[in-house]
């Protein structure tokens, strides 16, 4: 479901990085392309509407570029209220104030996006999420409020949008770093997906090295390296610790996918540890697990999967110098990369001689 946007977007990503090389290498900076595609994607998944790029100018695009800039920045900070409660009434920052106002000006996009789609002058031929959300409403109004259809779109934007964008920004540096693994990489794509035509989504089971680059770089590189707070339901013991009915835990992603006891050179990026899937696999847990596990991770994979590949077979990829990118960890819900990626690209073949 969804394919035509996914791949419409990402071709449209592979055409803006070939405006400005045809045969030489040029360099780009790939962090907000990613964000934008990933924004786009679910932007007209849920509302049908697109809010970047260079044919979006509109005045309500301008303004939720900039509430999402904002939600970001908020995400990103550090509030002494969330370590030390007493804080809170000082409002260190302006952080509360701030965020009311996000929270607000957010409240007034989305419903003014779903009053648009509830008008019968609509006449929307392809659905979006809000279209199905509002016809369940009909049927299920108690279950379909407003609230619940604003708060339903939001998570799926806000969640999938810089977790996505990230791994992707993550595996493109290690690839940079590993130009071996790079190398295998395009020829697996090579022998499977051909030079005659472009890679699609059909292809990526018979993908597998690519599969084990994705889940290799989730391993060291969890976009939520905390994974989602979750509440214990019940007292219960782990691990010899008694928890409490009602305590906030979190599980620590980032260390158990390094901990030496479970993985070989569990600091080294080894795609390869994943060529035999069901061995390592089980081990893994960048979107959680079980009936609490990321609900978005089929669409993550999608995404992650069909860009990274036509990145790689698009376009060859240097590092601007001999020095390797710099892979240190910067703050935030999730876990970006401290510092962008100013990379050195030259289009390949789809590139190089574009038809028509």
């Amino acid at each position: 479901m969804f394919l035509g946007i996914r791949r419409d977007e990402i071709k449209i990503l592979l055409h803006r990085l070939s405006q400005n090389s045809r045969d030489n290498f040029a360099r780009v900076e790939l962090r907000p392309m990613f964000t934008e595609l990933t924004c786009n994607i679910l932007m007209r998944m849920v509302t049908g509407k697109r809010y970047y790029g260079e044919d979006v100018d509109s005045e309500e695009a301008k303004h939720f570029q900039k509430i999402m800039r904002g939600i970001f920045e908020l995400a990103r900070a550090s509030n002494p209220g969330d370590f030390l409660p007493l804080l809170r009434w000082v409002d260190f920052g302006g952080y509360e104030k701030k965020l009311v106002k996000l929270n607000r000006e957010k409240d007034v996009i989305f419903q003014g996006l779903i009053n648009e789609h509830r008008s019968p002058d609509q006449g929307l031929v392809n659905k979006n999420m809000i279209d199905h959300l509002i016809s369940l409403q009909k049927s299920e109004p108690e279950y379909y409020t407003d609230e619940i259809i604003k708060g339903l779109a939001l998570i799926l934007i806000f969640a999938g949008t810089d977790t996505t964008a990230t791994t992707i920004e993550w595996a493109m540096s290690l690839l940079l770093n590993h130009p071996d693994v790079l190398k295998k990489a395009r020829a697996e794509l090579d022998t499977h997906a051909g030079k005659d035509r472009l890679m699609e989504e059909s292809d990526f089971p018979k993908l597998q090295y690519l599969r084990s680059i994705i889940s290799e770089t989730l391993r060291l590189f969890p976009a939520t390296p905390l994974l989602i707070p979750h509440i214990s339901s019940d007292n219960c013991q782990i691990g010899g610790y008694d928890i409490p009915r009602g305590t906030i835990l979190l599980v620590n992603a980032w260390a158990i996918h390094r901990d030496p006891k479970s993985w070989k050179d569990a600091t080294s990026f080894k795609p390869e540890r994943f060529e035999n899937e069901e061995s390592e696999a089980y081990k893994l847990l960048p979107f959680g697990l079980g009936r609490r596990a990321c609900p978005g991770a089929g669409l993550a994979n999608r995404v992650i999967g069909l860009t990274l590949g036509l990145l790689i077979q698009c376009y060859e990829w240097e590092r601007v110098s001999e020095k390797e990118v710099d892979m240190a960890e910067g703050k935030g819900i999730t876990m970006p990369k401290r510092s962008g990626n100013l990379l050195s690209k030259s289009p390949q073949h789809f590139y190089r001689h574009p038809q028509g």
